[in-house]
């Protein structure tokens, strides 16, 4: 491998066969130049940008989170099976250990935080909550417990926030308040209280977590057969309405207004979510 640039001792950007790759390790980039060979005696942790983001910038953030720190979360998330997003998704890295560095900074001055969204993000995303608790617990290992077990939910907010283009919590945290607005307009439509454990509850949380996604990269469903979207007006006019409630709510939160296509599948995921709350 080649080196491309040097961004402290700790980090580099390399050249591996034709792929941007950034390489970290202890005295990686001391006294090294551009067009160098790696020391691969000294590579500790290699990621390979596949989320879309520039590289060199990725590269800068690593470089200004204590190496340690990104080691430390690194190891523990291929302990805890999270390995192949360690690899592929640096900005997650650089997230959890930046948090993680700051958390530990926090704890030293003798502040905590406190997580409001616990109870949404427990319910509205148990995978990664899951994952986030063996994470915390992992972590704990190295660090003699000092971490807080409400750490998860921000942990668990960073894993879900890898899905989007953006490293900014802001619109998790913003998706995470618009669902949970969405549920309380069916509930309160339909005069039902959801089980937020449930299969069809579950399986709607992950259509709107897409369709947030596709509202972010502006590529909204919108050339199904119009025959498709007339039947499912025809078939179920009342969700039809609930989901054009929630359409609504979609525009007045992010500005965005959805496609018939899009009104036409939250309408068939309404009726599947009130069918099984009516089930005996």
């Amino acid at each position: 491998m080649e080196i491309l640039r040097v961004f402290n001792n700790n980090v580099v950007l390399a050249n591996d066969h034709g792929r941007e790759v950034i390489l970290t390790g202890r005295g990686l980039g001391f006294h090294a130049r551009p067009g160098q060979k790696v020391d691969d005696a000294k590579v500790v942790r290699t990621f390979l940008p596949t989320d879309g983001r520039d590289p060199d910038h990725i590269a800068e953030h690593i470089a200004g989170v204590p190496p340690e720190v990104i080691r430390l979360v690194t190891d523990a998330m291929t302990r805890v099976g999270l390995g192949r997003q360690a690899e592929e998704s640096p900005t997650l890295v650089v997230a959890l250990a930046d948090h993680v560095s700051g958390t530990l900074r926090r704890l030293g001055e003798g502040t905590s935080v406190e997580y409001p969204l616990e109870a949404e993000v427990r319910a509205l995303y148990s995978e990664e909550y899951d994952q986030a608790r063996r994470l915390v617990d992992e972590l704990n290992r190295s660090l003699k417990g000092v971490l807080p077990d409400a750490e998860a939910v921000a942990f668990a907010l960073h894993l879900v926030n890898a899905g989007f283009s953006t490293g900014d919590l802001s619109y998790t945290y913003t998706m995470t308040g618009i669902i949970q607005q969405m549920l309380t307009v069916i509930e309160r439509t339909y005069l039902v209280t959801l089980d937020q454990r449930s299969v069809s509850v579950a399986r709607f949380i992950t259509h709107l977590r897409y369709l947030f996604v596709r509202i972010h990269q502006g590529r909204q469903l919108d050339h199904e057969p119009e025959p498709i979207i007339d039947s499912i007006r025809q078939s179920y006019p009342d969700e039809m309405r609930c989901a054009t409630k929630i359409a609504s709510v979609v525009e007045l939160r992010l500005g965005a207004g959805l496609t018939q296509d899009e009104v036409g599948y939250l309408a068939l995921h309404i009726a599947r979510v009130v069918s099984d709350v009516a089930r005996p």
